[in-house]
């Protein structure tokens, strides 16, 4: 009777006598003992597997932590590397620049070791410029002629003819210059060329 009713009949099956299985063909168990058991091994089981999905997760922010410290470091060694790069241009090498003197001392009141070795190089520095000034005294007092027949001499160290002259007056270094032999007076001139 429930097949003569419209709509009724299309979603009735054509069958009655069809059987709808109720049983989960992948996991049959005979009886509830088996399945309560089966339940407590995937409860087991997704228990293991959340606890290693938390060791990994711990893992990975240990791991983003270590990689925000580093940033950190590599940002702070950039600012530093800039910081350093406008001292030396600011202060070392400035026009205004502390006297050599001042950089002795600096040295001496610092960490031994490190002062050791950079004193070293300051009291190096400063008697090479002692003795820069000795040279640009005595070869300023002789004679253009005869400090350019030395110079001329010296064509095995130009490099100090260079140094010497750069330290004189201008008026000096012209006068000697124009004394010396012109291929060396060439090239000692080439030597002292500002750097660009």
């Amino acid at each position: 009777m429930i097949k003569d009713v419209p709509y009724l009949n299309k979603i009735l099956p054509d069958s009655v006598t069809e059987e709808v299985s109720t049983e989960d063909s992948q996991y049959a168990y005979t009886n509830l003992d088996d399945a309560i058991n089966r339940i407590k091994e995937l409860e087991i089981e997704l228990a293991d597997a959340q606890n290693s999905a938390n060791s990994d997760a711990d893992y990975i922010a240990q791991l983003e932590e270590k990689a925000k410290e580093l940033d950190t470091y590599k940002q702070n060694e950039a600012d530093f590397e800039k910081e350093k790069e406008k001292w030396y241009e600011d202060v070392v090498f400035s026009e205004d620049a502390p006297d050599i003197s001042n950089y002795k001392e600096y040295y001496e009141s610092i960490d031994a070791a490190n002062a050791e070795v950079l004193y070293k190089q300051v009291v190096e520095q400063t008697l090479t410029d002692e003795q820069m000034d000795d040279y640009v005294k005595t070869y300023s007092s002789m004679k253009p002629k005869e400090a350019a027949a030395i110079f001329d001499t010296m064509t095995d160290n130009l490099q100090l003819v260079a140094d010497i002259l750069s330290n004189m007056d201008t008026q000096s270094r012209g006068d000697i210059l124009g004394k010396m032999n012109s291929d060396t007076a060439a090239k000692v001139t080439e030597i002292m060329e500002p750097s660009e």
